[in-house]
């Protein structure tokens, strides 16, 4: 454990974590209600660039202060080599915890998210999505028309195919949509395994509840697959490619 998180009881560790959820909301708001002015006065090419880019780097520096003061221990090295990947690309992965998407997205700054449609209208979140132009959920034809139009923009879309965090693991059963989209894009998917030692954030862990000790995240990349004509071959091919995976 880090000695700061040796040195707190379980009051200590619980007042740690709701300060560095304040200052991520905190910073959350601000960069939003900047966003909200940046929307009226970029073009839509430049406000999508610098919406996804700050997302991504405000996310890696709270990354930085939850590993500084001993909350999280992540290694995303491996991940390191697709921000400079020209092309679009399909980023999928395993959902342990309610924390994937920021996970991945810091280390993306071309990351796009597909969001629930109530949440581009959220204080903390909306502004900023709407600028980066992340991808309403609310019509799934919208959707992947929005998601291959995106793709072929360049950016890296990030999926997961479970659809919710895992309650059956390895995972859950894949939710179609993720090979139709590469298909139709004819851009690979490349995957990313999540491995956790901890059920933190999971699917029934409540966001103000401490994690007992330092939570660990180790993600590594994975097989790159080709877009398939057979894209319901490719979706069952890739459940299966996940799920031994995770049981190694």
């Amino acid at each position: 454990m880090n000695p700061l998180l040796a040195t707190l009881g379980g009051m200590g560790r619980s007042a740690l974590l709701c300060f560095l959820l304040l200052g991520l909301g905190l910073a959350s708001l601000v960069w939003n209600l900047a966003a909200l002015a940046l929307l009226a006065l970029l073009p839509e090419a430049a406000g999508r660039r610098l919406g996804r880019a700050a997302i991504a780097r405000g996310y890696a520096l709270f990354w930085a202060v939850a590993q500084g003061v001993g909350m999280m221990r992540i290694d995303s090295r491996a991940l390191r080599g697709l921000a400079a990947q020209p092309g679009g690309l399909i980023v999928a992965a395993n959902h342990p915890s309610m924390l994937d998407a920021l996970l991945i997205v810091a280390c993306l700054p071309r990351g796009v998210c597909i969001m629930k449609a109530s949440l581009m209208r959220n204080v903390f979140l909306g502004a900023g999505a709407r600028l980066a132009r992340y991808i309403r959920n609310d019509s799934p034809h919208g959707m992947i028309g929005d998601a291959v139009q995106s793709l072929g923009e360049g950016a890296h879309l990030v999926l997961f195919p479970e659809g919710t965090r895992t309650v059956r693991k390895p995972v859950n059963a894949f939710l179609p949509g993720i090979t139709l989209i590469a298909q139709r894009a004819q851009v690979p998917i490349q995957t990313v395994i999540i491995d956790t030692d901890s059920p933190y954030l999971g699917k029934s862990w409540p966001i103000w509840r401490t994690p007992p000790a330092t939570v660990k995240f180790t993600l590594r990349l994975g097989e790159r697959f080709a877009p398939q004509a057979d894209h319901a071959q490719l979706l069952r091919t890739l459940e299966g490619y996940f799920a031994r995976e995770l049981t190694r």
